[in-house]
């Protein structure tokens, strides 16, 4: 879903007075620390006020948070229950999705979810959740929740979409129009031996949400199955974007969540190293994927 650009829309690449007022609220708001980004919880089961505001304070200025609880708190019953708090209730039952709508992310022998890296101790590149999904189905929020960290590697890294449109924008304004374009990326149909499970999808990388009005982004670094529109800018405006999150990205938050911890965001950018398993310890994480956004942000 889209909109019409508005008088005051800091995304409209040709308002440069509403972007530059946006962008140096949005920089200035930045956390001094990355540690600003994380809150512990006694209970995720009863978050309090005090920590509800603060995690919704550092969603409100990275679109991102990590939540520390006990360890004793591991399971999918956390993310259920930090996922209410903050208004996510329609979660997206994709392929390798349980019953519940959540996945259970673990390397794996099941043929269903073994294709998808996910489901691999492999490192998985930039992405966004859900780029392949049509508009009807935007994935605008998601959770990682550790039940059980990997004995050696398996760190996260996330980047507030939100800083790579100001970084693309300050270098040229033409590759956000680039960027923009309503079918520049193209995911192909995914089949099997059963037939197509998902048709192929086109779409912007960059949009301006119809339902919020917030910058909300799609893209995957990934090389294959994966088509691009002809266009010299958006290829430029691409090898731009690789640059920045191959050195080091500007504002890239590095952790490795321990069991019982998480993050909640607003499907910002993320990507996870590869990781070894050791013996009774097999890394566990669940993750969910919300069509709503957090509340409040």
């Amino acid at each position: 879903m889209s909109r019409q650009p508005m008088p005051d829309d800091p995304f409209d690449p040709d308002n440069a007075i509403a972007y530059t007022r946006w962008r140096t609220a949005k920089l200035a708001a930045w956390p001094p620390a990355p540690e600003a980004l994380v809150t512990e919880l006694a209970r995720p089961d009863r978050i309090g006020p005090a920590e509800h505001e603060r995690m919704l304070d550092a969603c409100r200025r990275t679109n991102l948070c990590i939540y520390r609880a006990p360890p004793a708190s591991a399971g999918r019953n956390t993310l259920h229950a930090v996922a209410a708090a903050f208004g996510l209730v329609r979660r997206d039952g994709h392929l390798c999705a349980d019953t519940d709508g959540i996945a259970t992310l673990q390397v794996t022998r099941d043929t269903r979810k073994r294709g998808y890296i996910p489901y691999t101790d492999r490192p998985i590149n930039w992405h966004t959740d859900g780029y392949y999904n049509p508009p009807a189905q935007r994935i605008r929020s998601m959770m990682l929740h550790c039940q059980e960290p990997a004995a050696e590697g398996g760190e996260n890294a996330c980047i507030d979409p939100e800083i790579i449109y100001i970084r693309l924008r300050d270098e040229n304004p033409d590759y956000i129009r680039a960027l923009m374009q309503p079918a520049c990326m193209t995911i192909p149909a995914n089949r099997d031996d059963t037939g197509e499970l998902r048709a192929e999808q086109s779409g912007p990388v960059f949009s301006v949400d119809g339902v919020s009005g917030a910058l909300h982004m799609r893209y995957t670094a990934r090389r294959r199955n994966i088509a691009w529109a002809a266009d010299p800018v958006l290829r430029e405006a691409l090898a731009f974007l690789e640059t920045l999150l191959a050195t080091d990205a500007p504002h890239a938050i590095r952790f490795r969540l321990e069991a019982g911890q998480g993050i909640l965001c607003n499907n910002v950018l993320h990507m996870r190293t590869g990781f070894h398993d050791g013996p009774g310890q097999r890394r566990t994480f669940y993750r969910a994927r919300f069509y709503e956004r957090i509340a409040g942000t």
